[in-house]
């Protein structure tokens, strides 16, 4: 089972994430910020990953130090649970329309982090969920997940479609590339013999 448990403790937020990468896309994420929990559903969801969040932070200042908090501990779950790579395809990408908007993600589980964000959200707010998180988010669980992840949006007037689109793009890439290759599923996918 490739599944993992990270806790993380600070002076800002108190997170407990769970994840299992051969799942269903169940998910139960609850971190106080309703726009957030609803972009780790789609996350879930659309990864096939489990996901559950439980998360304490800062709200009172405001919801920065929980979303970036939660995507460094997301990340380093997924890295947890990948173990050492064996069997996975690595690569995944996905080009995704939701409504106006159109975003497209490609990802490498290299452990060698790198975000490329092309992705102009009109609006400074979502409700009340700062648009600027969302990078914020994608750098986090990139960097702590090993993750090179462009995102391009190529498409989009409405802030929330793009947002959402672009996590169901990101899901959509990982189901991908974390699916184990049945013509080399005892093979670490780089000419390297590690990842």
């Amino acid at each position: 089972m490739r599944s993992a448990t990270v806790t993380r403790n600070t002076a800002e937020t108190k997170i407990t994430v769970e994840v299992n990468l051969d799942g269903t896309g169940q998910y139960d994420n609850q971190t106080g910020v309703g726009f957030f929990d609803h972009m780790l559903d789609q996350l879930a969801r659309h990864s096939l990953i489990d996901i559950a969040v439980r998360c304490e932070g800062d709200l009172h200042i405001d919801d920065h130090h929980s979303v970036e908090d939660v995507g460094i501990a997301l990340g380093q779950a997924l890295t947890q649970a990948m173990g050492d790579k064996r069997g996975i395809v690595r690569y995944g990408a996905c080009l995704l329309p939701m409504d106006d908007a159109l975003v497209r993600a490609a990802l490498d589980l290299s452990a060698r982090p790198f975000l490329v964000w092309n992705v102009d959200l009109p609006t400074p707010k979502i409700g009340t969920f700062d648009t600027e998180l969302v990078r914020e988010f994608f750098q986090a669980f990139s960097t702590h997940g090993g993750i090179t992840l462009h995102v391009d949006m190529l498409h989009g007037i409405n802030s929330h479609h793009i947002a959402e689109a672009a996590f169901k793009a990101v899901a959509r890439a990982l189901r991908d590339a974390l699916e184990v290759d049945p013509r080399k599923a005892d093979a670490i996918p780089s000419t390297k013999g590690a990842l």
